[in-house]
């Protein structure tokens, strides 16, 4: 650190003169004692017997060191709190390291409880979608399960008349079956292999026959119902699996529209963002499309043939096309108002000659009345 310069001194200085001042009071002659006990008290000055040059030098220098001190002494202070603010510094310097690890620690910890969170949300998401699933399906299953309930009873139903109707029936012929029965009793046992009315063993083996056919088409039928039954079932679970593969393929259709959506509304912007930069706005380009089209009206309206096909043609071509056509019809109209021009003007010199003929005919006409 520089140390400061020190004051100049002019020679006029009123700190530069020496002044000395009696210090012993006057007293009377009766107070000696006095005096003297007052002595051991009084502080002398000495005489000083140098020149005055010399005492102001002296003074000077005793005035510069002083103030070196002094600077000296404000130096030490000023390195002192230096330090001690470097020292506070560095302890908030530190303290701010420790906030900003203990701020980072909190942050990653937040990303995790969001993380977590999230993944909770999600798997309670599937859960539900899961649950509303196997919902759905335990629904439609009761349905059906509903449906075949109410066919069984009703089938049910039709099978306990028929039983019913069997049940007469046997009630009505039982008393021909006991008959048989007990007429069969009073033949001999080779009546039936030898008897002269064979046709009733073939009856009884024809009717056991038929039986065992009808228990044998029972159990296919038996079967073939269980096959149908599982056939249903699988009907069933592939229409349940074909509802959720619709749900799960229009929820897919539905986040792409919306991903569509958002793709056309970020390429919407991207398309104004980019005419901004350009310098040009939307009334602009609508304008530049409005001149477009009609130029192509243009160009429809005033085609010929000698420059190709029309949606072959750049704009400037079209523009040419236009202008050819434009000055094609300006020259013909020109040409048909001087030929107007001309004819007027014929018109205009044969009038007072045709009207000389109509005067010497009439001329004529009264020479040959008179």
């Amino acid at each position: 650190m520089a140390s400061c310069p020190l004051p100049i001194l002019e020679s006029g200085d009123p700190r530069l003169e020496l002044t000395l001042h009696n210090s012993v009071r006057n007293v009377f002659v009766t107070q000696s004692d006095v005096r003297h006990e007052q002595k051991e008290k009084v502080k002398y000055i000495p005489v000083v017997k140098e020149s005055s040059s010399r005492v102001l030098e002296a003074g000077v220098n005793t005035l510069q060191r002083t103030l070196l001190l002094k600077k000296k002494a404000e130096l030490d202070q000023v390195d002192e709190q230096l330090s001690r603010k470097r020292d506070e510094f560095t302890s908030r310097m530190e303290d701010l390291a420790n906030k900003r690890s203990e701020l980072k620690l909190k942050q990653q910890q937040n990303r995790e409880t969001v993380m977590k969170f999230e993944k909770f949300v999600a798997d309670n998401e599937a859960k539900r979608n899961r649950a509303l699933k196997k919902y759905e399906a335990a629904q439609e299953e009761n349905i059906s399960k509903q449906s075949e309930i109410e066919e069984l009873t009703e089938e049910l139903k039709l099978l306990k008349i028929r039983q019913q109707v069997l049940k007469e029936k046997i009630g009505k012929y039982k008393i021909y079956e006991d008959y048989l029965l007990k007429t069969l009793d009073y033949f001999p046992s080779s009546y039936l292999d030898h008897g002269s009315q064979p046709s009733v063993m073939s009856i009884i083996r024809r009717h056991e026959a038929l039986s065992v056919t009808n228990r044998e088409l029972r159990k296919r039928l038996g079967h073939a119902e269980e096959e149908v039954e599982q056939g249903s079932q699988q009907l069933q679970s592939m229409k349940r699996e074909h509802n959720v593969k619709k749900l799960m393929g229009i929820k897919e259709l539905s986040e792409l529209q919306s991903e569509l959506d958002s793709l056309k509304e970020e390429n919407k912007q991207m398309e104004d963002k980019l005419l901004m930069q350009h310098g040009l706005s939307r009334d602009k380009v609508e304008e530049v499309g409005r001149l477009l089209m009609g130029i192509n009206n243009l160009a429809e309206q005033c085609y010929l043939t000698a420059h190709g096909p029309l949606q072959n043609m750049t704009v400037l071509s079209m523009m040419d096309m236009v202008k050819e056509y434009v000055t094609d019809k300006s020259e013909t109209e020109k040409r048909a108002r001087r030929l107007m021009e001309l004819e007027s003007a014929e018109t205009s010199r044969t009038a007072p000659t045709e009207k000389k003929r109509e005067s010497i005919k009439n001329n004529s006409n009264k020479q040959i009345r008179s």
